[in-house]
């Protein structure tokens, strides 16, 4: 189970968050536009950083732009 260990591994790159506009999910209480995050892992769609709650969370990619 890697996902355990995401908070504890190099950072990959970082990542400006563009906007919280999203059509089907809350975003805005765990994002915050013009903020910097650390991506621990990447897939396809998704960036799984360190949120604001200082979580790992998966978000689609539109939402960011890398740096």
């Amino acid at each position: 189970m890697i996902h355990l260990k995401w908070t504890e591994t190099e950072t990959i790159k970082q990542l400006r968050c563009r906007h919280v506009n999203a059509k089907k999910y809350q975003v805005h209480n765990v994002l915050t536009p013009g903020e910097v995050y650390d991506v621990k892992n990447e897939t396809e769609e998704f960036y799984f950083i360190i949120d604001d709650t200082g979580k790992i969370g998966g978000f689609e990619k539109y939402y960011f732009e890398e740096i």
